[in-house]
């Protein structure tokens, strides 16, 4: 009996030392900070990293997305007098894709926050026009309201630099006004480069506002590049004119005017043709508001071909007297390789 005791107390005694190291140790574990690894944060006027080509680009990453899901359409309606039109519902508007009738399974209109890119030319070619183009650029950044973002990129010669990085800070940064015109033109680089860090971008409404004299001649990418590279992130691009000709100084029918004119038809932005003044702050403000004041449809394509085709998209109201803009289409997917 006397042997039985020991033996109990032996084992509670154990017990009793196991149950303490587990309590002193549990602790110990559960304190321990999680490792987390931090992304390097952005560096002002830094060159603009290209997309690495052996991932999967944002440009792909946007053309899944349209194979996958749905198609996104951002769209202003104005009347006559160029005054938003509010308060329309999805079967006041007919969509066509390819000639094809589409059925719209989502829509909405709510005034929401949007972010954008601020592209200006810093090439040789806009000698002495510089001083109106960083205020134009420094015009568009006073009128963001809150909630709204804006990052600004310089492009001249073979390199497109982010100068400011996305902030809802109103003001430009001080370097804007300390960089002086030189070298050759990337413009279409500067669009590309624009649109995918937009795309990577949770904000629905997006915008490039490019200042430039439109005339490229030094890019890599092509203008079709910059059209579909803006198109798969759902870009709507606003362009002012810069070219001689918007000064008088040049041909009435400017190539450079004609490439910002059709930057800004085929995503469903604006065409500035004044490149400053009064007329300009006025358009400036518009844009502002129209960018917080969309439409937003989505719709399913009944064309469900892996082609990497260009599918082009028409959007009307069933009421003449109004204006409908929005992007004029999207690449579809490209066969999986294999």
């Amino acid at each position: 009996m006397t042997k039985r005791k020991t033996l109990n107390s032996q084992i509670f005694r154990q017990c009793l030392l196991m149950i303490t190291a587990v309590m002193l140790f549990v602790p110990f574990v559960f304190a321990q900070p999680p490792t987390t690894t931090q992304p390097p944060a952005k560096k002002k006027n830094q060159d603009a990293q290209p997309a690495n080509k052996e991932e999967t680009s944002p440009e792909e990453e946007q053309v899944l997305r349209v194979d996958t899901t749905q198609i996104v359409l951002n769209a202003i309606v104005t009347d006559a007098f160029d005054h938003h039109v509010s308060g329309l519902k999805a079967e006041h508007f007919r969509l066509l894709e390819d000639h094809a009738p589409q059925k719209i399974v989502s829509f909405g209109m709510e005034q929401v926050p949007f972010v954008a890119a601020i592209l200006l030319d810093l090439s040789g070619s806009m000698g002495n026009k510089m001083s109106l183009a960083r205020s134009a650029c420094a015009r568009f950044a006073s009128g963001i309201r809150v909630g709204d973002s804006i990052a600004i990129y310089g492009f001249s010669g073979f390199k497109v630099k982010l100068m400011q990085d996305f902030t809802e800070v109103r003001d430009v940064d001080p370097i804007i006004w300390d960089t002086d015109p030189k070298d050759e033109t990337p413009l279409y680089d500067a669009v590309v480069t624009a649109s995918e860090a937009l795309g990577k971008r949770a904000e629905q409404r997006r915008a490039i506002l490019l200042i430039s004299d439109g005339a490229d001649t030094r890019s890599k990418a092509t203008f079709d590049d910059a059209i579909r590279a803006a198109s798969m992130a759902n870009v709507m691009i606003y362009a002012v004119d810069m070219s001689e000709a918007a000064f008088g100084r040049g041909p009435a029918k400017d190539s450079g005017s004609q490439i910002l004119k059709d930057f800004s038809l085929k995503t469903g932005g604006r065409f500035f043709p004044s490149p400053g003044g009064s007329k300009l702050r006025d358009a400036f403000e518009e844009a502002v508001d129209e960018l917080r004041n969309q439409y937003t449809l989505v719709y399913e394509s009944t064309n469900d071909k892996q082609d990497g085709k260009w599918r082009a998209i028409e959007l009307t109201t069933k009421n003449p007297a109004l204006k409908v803009r929005t992007r004029q289409g999207y690449y579809a997917a490209k066969p999986a390789k294999k």
